[in-house]
């Protein structure tokens, strides 16, 4: 029988990990233009270093519920959490583009299992009454994880190497390992068969698509292999979802996509994925690069996005209980795309005023847009439903993130690469670095202004697709949506 204090001890080791899991899906957007320095990396690189932690996480996320239900959640969790540590060694220590990928992938793997089986287990911890502020308290460790991560990441870099922005988790696992041994009961939820194939064809289709789209930032748009490599992730998961109507354990119960409050608040809250991912890749390296920031100050000038977002959250709420949350949502996509626009304009010598303006805003407009998103697509979930739909929502936001990254950094690298020689071209780190090294001050103006007008670009794109949310929020979502259950939505804010 577990005890009142024993409870809150075993919370204090979930809330840890979930701000773990927070922390390293931001830390790293202030060691990019480190890493592009010290590991040799290109952009095509640097993009994977950030995608390649999406993509296992969101490729996994279904899976390590359903694992977590069939072999036991505590088991699940310790073996997540050593995973977790041992591959943050690794990222620390990796010696190569390649190597930090890699471990950046089993990173993201142990994620998958800490996101969705952390949720699980407090409902058996705490009993009603006690559930609700244990649910705000690992909800509020997770999100703090946001801001903490490039200030934290920033600071570290500018006193130790790279490598310590990831040994930080290594004291948090060894801390929640112990806690949820001594701690924490084992449970188990409804044992599904795995489904196999799904998860084989969605994995690959997933890799496909942004492998292709980032070698074709590399290559060139006009390449064969990178055309047939995105053709074929298409195709493969087009197959995976022909599959799932007739696979007799689905990964994923396509009838959640019949509801129309699920599916917009789904694909909304997916496009406020993609845009913050995306600029938090690149917004690091115009201050690093361009501006001439080191990491902490780098981490300092990106809170304007933190703070619009958190005033945007918690005006959402109210507001959508005022005007409905189709016409929130529509607004916060057209602050995005009106913020996007004015993004568009800066150059090299812009000053910072004007940056943490339009960031200000792109901040309010994610605020505005992912809290009702994913109360609609919630509310819209029968209580048997909620897991599986939470899982599904859980996904689809990193998938967003990580096509965000790909996409977005893609049309950046490749702007980019049009503006300088190819001496520079690797990345505005390395050419920066090479304008320094050769005194050439007009080689080094025109790298900082190529990515300007890289970044200029991919803010255009970023745009256009919220232009094209605020279409499905006013046309597919309905003007009033159900309440969710109060633990489902806090699991889904991870």
């Amino acid at each position: 029988m577990l005890t009142f204090t024993s409870r809150w001890y075993a919370l204090a080791a979930l809330a840890l990990s979930t701000l773990a899991v927070g922390l390293d899906t931001t830390v790293l957007s202030v060691a990019l233009p480190t890493l592009a320095r010290d590991l040799d990396a290109t952009t095509g690189d640097l993009q994977w270093f950030t995608t390649a932690y999406l993509l296992v996480l969101a490729a996994a996320l279904l899976p390590a519920g359903l694992l977590g239900d069939r072999l036991g959640r505590k088991r699940m969790l310790i073996g997540a959490l050593v995973l977790f540590g041992v591959a943050s060694v690794a990222c620390a220590y990796a010696q190569t583009s390649g190597q930090l990928i890699a471990a950046r992938a089993v990173l993201g793997l142990g994620a998958a299992v800490i996101m969705p089986l952390s949720g699980a287990v407090l409902t058996v911890l705490f009993p009603g009454a006690e559930r609700t502020r244990a649910m705000s308290i690992w909800v509020t460790a997770s999100a703090l994880g946001i801001p903490l991560g490039p200030l934290l990441g920033g600071w570290l870099l500018d006193n130790f190497w790279w490598g310590s922005v990831f040994l930080i988790n290594v004291p948090v696992v060894v801390a929640g390992v112990v806690a949820l041994v001594l701690w924490l009961p084992e449970s188990h939820g409804t044992r599904s068969r795995l489904d196999l194939p799904g998860i084989v064809l969605s994995t690959a289709g997933l890799v496909g698509i942004t492998y292709g789209i980032i070698e074709a930032g590399e290559r060139g748009w006009s390449d064969a292999r990178s055309l047939i490599t995105v053709a074929a992730g298409v195709a493969l998961l087009a197959g995976f979802l022909l599959w799932q109507r007739r696979a007799p354990h689905p990964l994923i119960d396509l009838a959640l996509f019949r509801n129309r409050a699920f599916t917009g608040g789904a694909a909304l809250a997916t496009v406020a994925s993609f845009a913050m991912l995306g600029l938090l890749f690149s917004l690091p390296q115009l201050f690093s690069a361009v501006g001439g920031h080191d990491a902490f100050g780098s981490g300092l000038r990106l809170l304007p996005v933190i703070g619009g977002l958190i005033v945007g959250a918690r005006l959402a709420e109210k507001l959508a209980r005022r005007f409905g949350a189709r016409f929130v949502i529509a607004g916060g996509l057209g602050l995005i795309a009106g913020a996007s626009l004015l993004g568009a304009q800066t150059t090299a010598s812009t000053g910072y005023g004007y940056i943490a303006v339009w960031i200000t805003i792109t901040g309010a407009g994610l605020g505005l847009t992912m809290p009702p998103a994913l109360d609609a697509a919630l509310g819209a979930l029968p209580p048997t439903g909620s897991g599986v739909g939470n899982a599904v929502l859980q996904a689809m936001r990193q998938v967003g993130g990580a096509i965000g990254v790909a996409v977005l950094g893609t049309v950046l690298n490749t702007a980019y690469r049009s503006q300088v020689p190819p001496a520079a071209s690797e990345s505005v780190t390395s050419g920066v670095a090479l304008a320094h090294r050769t005194g050439d001050a007009g080689l080094l103006a025109s790298v900082q202004e190529a990515f300007a007008y890289g970044m200029d670009r991919s803010l255009l794109v970023a745009g256009a697709l919220a232009l094209a949310g605020v279409v499905i929020a006013l046309t597919v979502m309905p003007k009033r949506a159900a309440e969710p259950q109060p633990e489902v939505l806090a699991e889904s804010l991870l």
